[in-house]
């Protein structure tokens, strides 16, 4: 009866609904208050913000005039729906909340054709509820594009080995052009996170019929070529390129002096961390899986299917890869979220195999010793499956709650305010302003300016007449007041954020 239940209730499409509108929810909710202030959110905003302003289409600056050390093409996206809707904040986080979208519905389409409805379910709970994937759901980043047209990469190789299916022109111009994307999204990042599993999945097909899941070199090697013509252009036309991106930002990361480096096994506690409480199942069913026969892991490897050892390969070649970078940060591991949950599907369905026949569940002796293995095996997995399903509603949920609400108590989303009504002043009274230097990059784009402005010009101009406002650094105020001819405080101010004590901004007006 109580088996009978839970299958009833991962099998249901209104459990399945549920889930993924709790998923959309938490992509919606769980980076509120909107700001820019961390994670480099503002250089990604600025860079299609530059385009829309300045028209620099193919290589843009950070919001403290250094060069933009990402390929433009999220950025062309977020320019072309401001032109659309007309809304920064849609605009910016837009890209981002569609790939999560996107990625969820692939994902359970995906599990859903291979491994039957449960284990779908389960894919796309494990990847819309967890500590990764709602936090980078509106973060104004590459992450989530770059997850999703990356998976999109692997899921076509796992397709091609699934079907046993021989690469194909078309499907060679097909992964050239995904290639391609993610070069203009991120750069050759794809070859970590791609091309070690795909080596390791050649060397071990060689003692199975398996089918190849290497295209050939030309899609690798052409896609490279086109971000290699955005760099060639960038160090001939743009100053400061080469030392800014190739050396620092490329060459930098592998170094252990430009960027602050990690350890070498940072990346797999943060994921057990980020990933849980599925990281635990995962761990669990593949402990169940290889331990009631005694068959070992050497044996469990030999018997497992092709494509689930793809998945294995792509999530473990992409983690060893990335793992051996000393730069490491959490979210650049993010790619390999939504293979680890395809993965999970596939152990799932591995587990808990179809419910015999009453013809075959019966032994010479009129026992069934294989029904009641099977069944056993069933009710463990359905059982720790919903649990971990509440467990993760709960945790992810909750931790969302309490993030939203430590947002708006510690005034998150302050220079946000302050920019919104220093601009409704400004526009109300016809005032011409301008900002000076801040260490909040941020702070140029809630006030809708491409440029901060020099000190010494800000006073020559003000005291010509030529600006009516200036927005300043409140310890700053005081001494730049002294300079300016007429000049008075708004009652215009930052409130101050509880993360950054002491800092804050003030609006000086004539």
């Amino acid at each position: 009866m109580e088996l009978s239940w839970l299958e009833n209730l991962l099998q249901n499409k209104r459990t399945v609904w549920i889930v993924g509108a709790l998923a959309i929810l938490l992509f919606l909710v769980t980076n509120l208050p909107w700001q820019l202030d961390d994670y480099d959110q503002a250089k990604q905003a600025f860079t299609s913000f530059e385009m829309i302003k300045e028209g620099h289409w193919f290589y843009q600056h950070t919001p403290q005039e250094r060069v933009a050390t990402k390929p433009p093409l999220v950025g062309w996206v977020s320019a072309g729906l401001f032109a659309l809707t007309r809304s920064w904040d849609v605009a910016w986080r837009l890209p981002s909340f569609l790939a999560a979208i996107a990625l969820s519905i692939l994902l359970y389409r995906a599990a859903n054709s291979a491994y039957r409805s449960i284990a779908a379910l389960i894919a796309l709970s494990a990847f819309g509820l967890n500590l990764l994937s709602p936090r980078l759901a509106t973060f104004v980043r590459t992450d989530m594009p770059l997850a999703f047209v990356m998976f999109l990469i692997g899921l076509l190789i796992w397709q091609k080995v699934r079907e046993q299916d021989e690469w194909r022109p078309q499907d060679r111009i097909y992964l050239f052009a995904l290639l391609t994307v993610v070069m203009l999204i991120k750069g050759p990042i794809v070859y970590a996170f791609l091309l070690s599993g795909i080596g390791i999945f050649e060397w071990w097909r060689r003692k199975s019929n398996a089918v190849s899941a290497w295209s050939g070199w030309w899609p690798w090697l052409a896609s490279l070529g086109v971000f290699l013509l955005w760099v060639i252009g960038g160090i001939v036309f743009v100053p400061g390129f080469f030392d800014q991106v190739v050396v620092r930002e490329f060459i930098g990361r592998f170094g252990e002096t430009i960027h602050r480096p990690q350890p070498l096994y940072f990346y797999l506690p943060q994921l057990l961390h980020k990933f849980a409480p599925w990281s635990v199942l995962m761990i669990l069913i593949a402990f169940l899986s290889v331990r009631p026969a005694g068959i070992g892991i050497r044996n469990a490897f030999r018997k497992i299917s092709p494509e689930t050892f793809w998945l294995i390969c792509w999530v473990f070649g992409g983690l060893l890869v990335m793992s051996l970078i000393p730069s490491k940060r959490v979210d650049r591991i993010f790619p390999i979220v939504p293979p680890l949950c395809l993965l999970l599907a596939a152990q799932i369905a591995r587990c808990v195999p179809c419910r015999p026949s009453m013809s075959s569940a019966f032994g010479s002796t009129g026992h069934r010793p294989v029904a009641t293995e099977n069944e056993a095996t069933r009710g463990r997995i359905y059982r720790w499956s919903a649990v971990v399903l509440l467990l993760s509603i709960l945790f992810t949920s909750g931790y969302t709650i309490s993030k939203v609400i430590s947002g708006y108590r510690g005034h998150r989303d302050a220079l946000v305010i302050f920019g919104r009504e220093v601009r409704h002043e400004a526009e109300m009274h016809h005032w011409r302003y301008e900002v000076l230097p801040a260490k909040d990059e941020g702070l140029l784009l809630y006030l809708r300016k491409t440029h901060f402005i020099k000190r010494r010009r800000a006073i020559v101009e003000w005291n010509r007449g030529n600006l009516d406002a200036l927005v300043a650094p409140t310890e700053d105020a005081a001494a730049l007041m002294r300079k300016l001819r007429d000049a008075a405080l708004s009652q215009l101010k930052s409130k101050e954020k509880k993360n950054k004590p002491g800092v804050g901004y003030v609006f000086i007006t004539h």
